[in-house]
């Protein structure tokens, strides 16, 4: 008996390892948005890629991909398959580094999310340093101005600007930012004085889609719990930050952003912040994983070595903006004093 039910062990143990090593197959074509793509990252053909995928697709009994000529597209079936091979691998991973204990040293794919600008500007420079200093650690940035499921997507680390809903992360708080209306000093001294609200409806706006295409909200005023909702018609639309930034910088009009978004131009007097006591309370920035994350060595390195630079950006961002509003309030104060 013992020697007839031995193979058939052998045979589920190999098909169980096969489908481990699919599944890290298949996400990682969804991943590279080919079938090529995924066999250069993980040093297979295409053809080796092509069997691995099939191989889970007669397991499952359902297509996971449709596949084009140049690129590939997620079934129903596979949209949640990925996800659930994702929380897998992950979880493997998780009990590789339990086992391997204190042994185990900082390695592999840490993959991160943040807002477009946010991730250019401010994540990746940490995150190219943290790559000197850890030989053995590659990393996948993707930056997306949309809502990322970091479970179902395979995120480590994410950088996010807002107030936290979702207690099953861990965050750790970075600092704030402020979220500012601001022109040039060209376009300032051209047109009318902004000194509420309501005075927007009469100029330039610069719009984008995140902070308001035809309206801007604002407090409500003291003793009332509406907020004030400015109606206007915008002169530039844009899908951009920097395109937003540098128009608003060469004159052309008003506009709304995040006041990291505009450090630089008001830095170098090239914008100036406007309508400062009408704003909304300042919003948390934070470092974010999935529960249990914080615990992976490549995980864990990163987080320690990005929290401190981090925060030291976000604090002097904080202090530059304070020096900027005094000055401003002492230049208008030397104004109507003469």
């Amino acid at each position: 008996m013992l020697g007839a039910g031995a193979p058939g062990s052998q045979c589920s143990s190999e098909e169980q390892m096969d489908r481990i090593d699919a599944m890290k197959v298949f996400v990682s074509a969804v991943d590279e948005g080919s079938l090529a793509g995924a066999g250069r990252r993980l040093g297979r053909s295409p053809a080796a890629v092509s069997r691995a995928i099939a191989f889970l697709e007669a397991h499952v009994g359902a297509e996971l991909l449709h596949r084009a000529t140049r690129s590939l597209k997620l079934s129903e079936a596979g949209e949640r398959y990925a996800a659930a091979c994702r929380r897998v691998l992950v979880d493997l991973e998780e009990a590789d580094i339990l086992a391997a204990g204190e042994r185990s040293a900082p390695r592999g794919t840490l993959t991160l999310t943040a807002p477009v600008i946010t991730g250019e500007d401010i994540l990746r420079p940490v995150l190219d340093a943290f790559m000197n200093e850890y030989q053995t650690v590659s990393a996948r940035l993707y930056l997306l101005d949309r809502p990322v499921n970091l479970i179902d997507e395979g995120i480590d680390v994410a950088l996010r600007i807002a107030h936290l809903a979702d207690s099953s992360f861990v965050a750790i708080r970075l600092g704030e930012v402020r979220r500012v209306i601001a022109a040039s000093p060209r376009y300032i001294a051209r047109h009318p004085v902004i000194r509420e609200p309501a005075d927007l409806a009469k100029h330039q706006i610069i719009a984008m889609t995140h902070f308001g295409l035809d309206s801007w909200s604002f407090p409500p005023l003291e003793g009332s719990s509406i907020p004030r909702a400015i109606q206007f018609t915008p002169r530039l639309v844009v899908n951009t930050v920097r395109a937003a930034v540098a128009s608003a910088a060469e004159g052309h009009g008003v506009t709304r952003l995040f006041s990291y978004h505009l450090a630089e131009e008001i830095r170098e007097g090239r914008l100036q912040i406007l309508l400062g006591k009408d704003e909304y309370p300042p919003l948390p920035v934070h470092l974010l994983a999935p529960q249990g994350r914080f615990s992976v060595p490549k995980v864990r390195a990163f987080v320690d070595f990005a929290v401190p630079r981090l925060k030291r950006y976000f604090t002097r961002l904080t202090n530059e903006a304070s020096r900027s509003a005094a000055a401003i309030r002492s230049s208008r104060g030397r104004v109507s004093a003469e």
